[in-house]
């Protein structure tokens, strides 16, 4: 069975820093595209980042270039989200979801519950 669970969220100031972890099983890890999606209230569900490490590829939407870092830890099952330099409009939820194809991807074959960031202003 394919989990994927979320951390790290909450609530921080403008220009803050927020660390969100993804730990995934049950599908071979290096093999998959691992995103982050954030979604907001109101706005359309964004594809923030992906990673891909069989491919050694990453991706990052331009409205995070610059200030999120995504990562892997193979030997954890684990992708990171390292998020400096917070904005408000960053603030939503978070979903780690996973597929097989490579990044970019519009679509997930998996997804995680979400964590949820809050950046006060």
């Amino acid at each position: 069975e394919v989990q994927l669970v979320e951390s790290g969220g909450g609530l921080v100031q403008a220009g803050g820093s927020l660390k969100l972890s993804c730990a995934a099983s049950g599908f071979t890890f290096d093999d998959y595209a691992i995103g982050w999606i954030r979604q907001a209230p109101g706005k359309e569900r964004e594809g923030v980042s992906c990673i891909k490490s069989s491919a050694g590829s990453t991706y990052y939407a331009d409205s995070v270039k610059g200030r999120f870092t995504i990562s892997s830890d193979n030997a954890k099952n684990t992708v990171y989200l390292q998020m400096n330099s917070l904005k408000p409009e960053d603030s939503g939820f978070y979903y780690c979801a996973a597929d097989p194809r490579s990044c970019p991807l519009l679509g997930y074959d998996y997804w995680g519950r979400g964590t949820h960031v809050t950046v006060s202003s």
